[in-house]
């Protein structure tokens, strides 16, 4: 009997999880945005110290790693599992980044999602029992993204409005059993959701309608509202998808509450930053969470937050065959805590 499971596709965790300790890498561009003051370590330097932009997405990912179990007083052999992924093909920043370090890791694609999906899996492994201390980690970069998906940068096409800009950065976040810091109460599993959106230069129109479809599961499975929230954070939807997610909502006849923000409109600033449509891509909700929100929950600034991330699941075959681009969202509870 699943004890834990409510409604359709959320849980509650009786034990709750415990994020005790959280660390972030940014580049450039995010150190020069609003959240700068947030992170734990950031780099003028595109490639990280390395010879490629891949390379310094691997970089990052151990940085923050090592980052982590700095601020945990723990060696990362210490770890007990590691989830991670990325959006490099077959998620080589995270492999790389764990070879020959001897944790075990459970390698995830959840594309812009994977925070909260590596979030709410590992709060399920400690809240179920099977560990105590484990990592969730991601990373995005904008340069090795623009190479695999879109187009070579030297070739300087034009962006279009809808288009947002990929995160440099890496988040890691240490699930354990017991321990001070914010606690994962609740979560929701996601459903793939295809509204027929091709154009990859408009990913917030593509996971905004799985966005509504995760809240909105979350709402009915756990009997709760947005009056029950500080905030709900949706991952990388940016501007456009922002809107189009409160345009759906409102259709359905859903309020929000007044409550929806999202990481990819948070960790730039617009008005001197030209990033379009705003930010996008793993390390978005990753360095956001694992710096603004978390840091505000664990002052007591923020009491409780439902944590949506949001990832378009294209690739660049299914781009260049003209399909359309199907959504994802996963919701994680997190509750204030010293």
């Amino acid at each position: 009997m699943a004890k834990y499971k409510r409604g359709r596709q959320s849980f509650v965790l009786e034990q709750p999880p415990v994020i005790t300790h959280w660390a972030s890498v940014a580049g450039k561009k995010e150190s020069e945005g609003p959240l700068a003051h947030t992170f734990d370590l950031t780099s003028q330097d595109t490639y990280f110290g390395q010879k490629t932009w891949e390379q310094g997405e691997k970089q990052m990912q151990k940085l923050a790693l090592a980052k982590l179990a700095e601020k945990a007083g723990m060696k990362t052999r210490d770890f007990d599992i590691v989830f991670s992924g990325d959006l490099l093909n077959q998620c080589i920043g995270s492999s790389f980044t764990l070879r020959n370090m001897g944790v075990p890791h459970l390698g995830l694609y959840g594309a812009c999602s994977t925070m909260a999906e590596s979030l709410l899996l590992a709060s399920m492994t400690v809240g179920g029992g099977f560990a105590d201390k484990v990592v969730a980690m991601t990373s995005s970069h904008f340069a090795s993204s623009e190479r695999q998906y879109r187009f070579p940068l030297g070739y300087g096409g034009q962006r279009t409005p809808t288009a947002q800009w990929t995160v440099t950065g890496s988040g890691a976040t240490l699930v354990c059993s017991e321990g001070k810091g914010p606690k994962v109460t609740a979560c929701t599993v996601g459903t793939v959701t295809d509204l027929g959106i091709k154009d990859a230069n408009n990913m917030g129109a593509a996971m905004a309608p799985a966005a509504f479809e995760t809240i909105r599961a979350h709402f009915d499975d756990l009997h709760t509202a947005p009056e029950d929230f500080d905030l709900i954070v949706t991952g990388d939807l940016g501007q456009l998808g922002k809107e189009m997610l409160l345009e759906l909502a409102r259709r359905e006849g859903v309020s929000l509450g007044g409550k929806l923000t999202d990481c990819g409109t948070l960790v730039f600033d617009n008005t001197v930053q030209d990033v379009h449509a705003g930010g996008s891509g793993c390390g978005c909700s990753a360095i956001t969470l694992c710096g603004e929100l978390l840091g505000k929950l664990s002052t007591g600034k923020l009491k409780k937050i439902l944590f949506c991330g949001t990832g378009a699941l294209l690739s660049p075959t299914s781009t260049q065959q003209g399909l359309p681009i199907p959504g994802v969202c996963h919701a994680v509870c997190i509750t204030g805590g010293r």
